[in-house]
């Protein structure tokens, strides 16, 4: 068997909010296995098209597709022109996703909603119009993008958490649901990476920098290319009867209760 079992050569993985950050990364370790890459965002086209150049670059056959994932009738017309003009999608990576930070006190329950509905709805509606042409097909893989605040809270981060945390539930019912058609539905719950939206806090003496190497047995901040492995397991063969499974990529922090300030 060997790495075959871990090569994406033929497939269409659409990736949703791929055109940055970890999005970008796990998409990357993707289009590396073989995968040919479907790039979604929603922000502007010149982002999209700017994102597959990136991926052109490094020798990934990339397509861009502009987007709302919260809006099932952009969702429709989108996934229906891109099995036309690319092919059935074989993976799909529910990634886009957005934070308010906000203490649940002062949160406006339109902001509430609006974490709600691109977190834990989209990927709901994205699956639901990409799974049928996995059902028809019998094969598919399906990675919804969870959090430790899948497991955990944190202050300022209330309507995050409870979307992650539902979206952890809604990955074990797909995979419930959809394992009959040999449809693999997983997460992958990402720790504290180093992206440029973390930049501003990685310095010595911060205390958010110095809490999170304090509290991560691995005593760093993940590179975004960890999570390429990830990626490219839960979309391959290799994980053809792991189902329901949510992959924590954060260094061990949620194997432990972390140390005394005193400790070394």
């Amino acid at each position: 068997m060997g790495m075959e079992l871990f090569s994406l050569k033929g497939k269409i993985a659409l990736v949703t909010g791929s055109t940055h950050g970890l999005g970008m990364a796990m998409a990357k370790g993707l289009g590396k296995a073989g995968a040919t890459l479907v790039v979604n965002g929603n922000s502007s086209q010149q982002k999209i098209d700017a994102a597959v150049k990136e991926y052109e670059n490094e020798g990934i056959k990339a397509f861009g597709y502009r987007f709302n994932v919260a809006d099932e009738t952009s969702v429709i017309a989108a996934i229906g022109k891109i099995e036309r003009e690319v092919g059935p999608i074989d993976i799909l990576v529910n990634n886009a996703g957005i934070i308010k930070r906000t203490p649940l006190e002062e949160m406006e329950v339109a902001e509430f909603r609006q974490v709600i509905d691109i977190d834990l709805v989209s990927p709901f509606i994205v699956s639901k119009h990409v799974v049928k042409s996995m059902i028809a097909r019998k094969h598919g893989k399906i990675i919804n993008i969870c959090s430790m605040m899948s497991e955990l809270g944190r202050d300022s981060v209330g309507a995050y958490a409870a979307a992650k945390g539902g979206l952890k539930m809604l990955t074990k019912n797909m995979a419930t649901e959809w394992a009959k058609h040999n449809i693999q539905t997983n997460g992958i719950g990402p720790g504290y990476f180093a992206t440029s939206q973390t930049a501003p806090i990685r310095v010595d003496g911060h205390p958010f920098n110095d809490f999170i190497i304090s509290r991560t047995p691995a005593g760093k901040w993940g590179n975004p290319d960890d999570l390429a492995g990830a990626a490219i397991f839960l979309a391959s063969k290799a994980s053809d009867f792991v189902n329901g499974h949510i992959l924590y990529v954060d260094g061990g922090i949620l194997a432990t209760i972390g140390k005394p300030s005193n400790e070394d």
